[in-house]
């Protein structure tokens, strides 16, 4: 199944955040929340407006760090949802829109596609499928309204999932023998679908060409 540009920007696109809020009151509640923090650290956030294809405004995210994230992007939709990225290594961290979902009192949304390639002896990535729907909740940290997980521990694939199924979802693929075919690309697609977000579809972000990076 396609993936949003085929994975070519992966990290980048491996794994995709939502917030069901606008995206200027997304960043601003953002910039809101983490201006005191770096403060303390004696620096400042800039924030600006990029222009362009979609390929262009997440290339705005560059370089990208392993230490600390320096860099968030929210994107506009074509619909209720913003899309959210920062410029992590290994993709975008889900905390700040886990905390988002608590300012704003709107739900998130992470969709993880990440293709299993890793072979022994040559390296790759371990695969992975992901999606997880947060609400506001009282504590951040177990904020999560509806989680389910297929991915590869390090050699060995896992099923995990938490929380009340949703009415759109194939619970009866969960019993498959084979634990990676029981939430594929395809189906996080659909799920994703039925909550409003087309999350590998190019067309459905930047409907105005204009994102906002902090």
């Amino acid at each position: 199944m396609r993936l949003l540009f085929d994975d070519r920007l992966a990290p980048i696109t491996s794994n995709s955040m939502f917030l069901e809020a606008p995206a200027n009151r997304a960043a601003n509640a953002f910039v809101e929340w983490s201006a005191p923090h770096a403060a303390e650290q004696g620096r400042s956030l800039a924030i600006r407006e990029v222009r362009g294809g979609l390929e262009a405004v997440l290339r705005s995210l560059e370089p990208l760090t392993s230490v600390e994230r320096r860099r968030e992007l929210f994107v506009p939709t074509r619909s209720k949802w913003t899309a959210y990225f920062d410029n992590g290594w290994r993709g975008t961290d889900p905390s700040a829109v886990q905390f988002l979902c608590l300012k704003l009192r709107c739900r998130g949304m992470r969709v993880d596609a990440v293709p299993h390639t890793h072979r022994p002896g040559a390296g790759g990535r371990w695969g992975a499928a992901m999606f997880e729907v947060y609400g506001p909740r009282p504590n951040p940290i177990q904020n999560y309204l509806r989680a389910v997980v297929a991915m590869n521990d390090g050699g060995r694939w896992i099923f995990e999932e938490s929380g009340e199924p949703f009415p759109f979802e194939q619970v009866e693929r969960y019993t498959e023998r084979i634990k990676k075919k029981r939430l594929t690309f395809e189906m996080l697609r659909d799920y994703a679908a039925a909550l409003g977000v087309r999350a590998f579809d190019e067309d459905f972000y930047l409907p105005d060409g204009v994102a906002t990076l902090v």
